[in-house]
């Protein structure tokens, strides 16, 4: 019986797996290469393990990335659309960014006080983000984690809300998962070395339900709910109509400190997602893009909570918080963070970002209906997300009846192969304002023959 335009034939997919492996070998023999040296010295032959979770048969090793693209060591310019899976949102090393790196780099690098520029800095995060008061982390994991010891020192209390299926780096707390049958929250078993009992101190809720989130509320247990608007590591889930909204109201009924985690919505618009749509939580938070794609990440917070978090520090005695680490803030950092909030963070760019990102979206669709695959295109600003399912999914379990993981590998190794990079992880693609169309013609083409190589 022949296949319906919507079936893969598994045989089909591993034969075109096997030949897009093949491929790739015989064009990266420097990367085929640099991976057997590098195996030598690092765990798993990389710097970080999960630079291997790319679907390649070895690792492809970076030459050099400037705007919108990326060089690999066998010298193949390849169309970047995962951009550092955020990181470089506003492209590869932005003129302003790297400037004022190479100036600053001349007049130091740390010196655990602050740079001059921190008071002008400070008054930039307030007009961009609409936040009064400020403090600076490394990364965002780093951010969130201080947050939420903030949040507890501040209210009393013990728990926290997370959303299932949300992303905040490598925040333990944030690090579970919820039981579909009672609800309960469960020990996520990927998580290595996990000693401490988060599931006793972490609450669990499906996205964009409501009765859920007050449920988990009501017994004033929960110091902060940490949340991102929309789920973005785990499929793109955005939030219902109105969701937010209530979503605050809640909190603030039952003394919740609501904690917006931007990381990844930064893409929606100039401010981020809760600028761009009217919302001002209690607590922001930011990383990765936010400083150009230099290590640096900002939280900001309400005067009320600002005033709460300085009276819990005056009270409590002296010595070390828990909070912060020596290269926080550090002049480098400083001068990268002050040229994006100045040149990056704009009108101007945020325009160019979603110009590509309106042809890339109709790009996709098209090629969807032409080819019959009943797949969606799900859009937050500048990010979208391809997903192998009819209709925008509404929470993590929507997005794990229609896991795929092989024809998600399929699809980043043939694009990959065709000079298009995803991100490694899922269907995201994420436009820069150095975007160009020949960029996102490239990416439809490559699409277009892989949906055409399916059958």
């Amino acid at each position: 019986m022949a296949s319906s335009p919507a079936s893969i034939d598994p045989a089909r997919l591993r034969t075109l797996m096997d030949a897009e492996r093949q491929r790739f070998l015989a064009r990266h023999p420097r990367s085929c290469a640099l991976a057997q040296q590098a195996a030598g010295h690092f765990l798993f032959g990389v710097p970080l393990h999960w630079m291997r979770d790319w679907p390649t048969p070895a690792t492809l090793f970076v030459r050099a990335a400037r705007g919108a693209e990326l060089t690999c060591a066998d010298g193949h310019v390849l169309a970047d659309f995962c951009l550092g899976d955020t990181g470089a949102m506003f492209g590869h090393s932005p003129p302003a960014v790297a400037q004022a790196l190479a100036e600053q780099a001349a007049r130091g690098l740390t010196s655990m006080l602050p740079d001059e520029r921190a008071a002008e800095v400070g008054a930039l995060l307030a007009q961009r983000f609409g936040l009064p008061c400020w403090q600076l982390a490394m990364t965002a994991s780093d951010a969130n984690r201080f947050v939420l010891r903030w949040a507890r020192a501040a209210t009393g209390r013990p728990q926290v809300l997370v959303f299932d299926g949300c992303y905040h780096g490598a925040v333990d707390d944030t690090l579970v998962d919820r039981d579909p049958a009672t609800g309960a929250t469960l020990r996520r078993p990927s998580v290595l070395g996990a000693v401490h009992d988060h599931p006793a101190f972490t609450r669990v809720a499906p996205f964009n339900d409501l009765a859920a989130l007050e449920r988990a509320l009501v017994d004033r247990q929960v110091a902060a709910l940490l949340a991102e608007p929309a789920l973005t590591n785990f499929g793109l889930v955005p939030p219902q109509d109105g969701f937010w909204a209530e979503a605050q109201a809640l909190c603030r009924r039952h003394g919740t400190l609501l904690v917006l985690d931007e990381t990844h919505t930064l893409s929606s618009g100039v401010g981020g997602w809760a600028r761009t749509h009217g919302v001002t939580p209690d607590v922001w938070v930011a990383g990765k893009a936010v400083a150009g794609g230099v290590p640096c990440a900002v939280y900001g917070f309400t005067e009320e909570v600002a005033q709460r978090l300085r009276a819990v520090k005056e009270a409590a005695p002296e010595g070390h918080s828990g909070i912060g680490t020596t290269l926080t803030a550090n002049a480098l950092a400083l001068a990268a963070l002050h040229a994006a909030l100045t040149h990056l963070h704009t009108e101007a760019t945020y325009a160019a970002m979603q110009q590509a990102a309106d042809a890339l979206q109709a790009g996709l669709e098209a090629a969807l209906r032409r080819r019959g695959r009943p797949w969606t295109v799900t859009r937050l600003g500048a990010r979208m997300e391809l997903q192998f399912m009819p209709t925008t999914p509404r929470n993590a379990d929507d997005v794990r009846r229609h896991l795929q993981p092989r024809l998600e590998q399929s699809l980043h190794l043939f694009m990959l192969n065709r000079g298009v990079l995803l991100t490694p992880f899922h269907g995201m693609l994420l436009c820069s304002p150095a975007t160009s169309a020949a960029h996102v013609e490239r990416l439809l083409q490559a699409f277009d023959d892989w949906l055409a190589a399916l059958v």
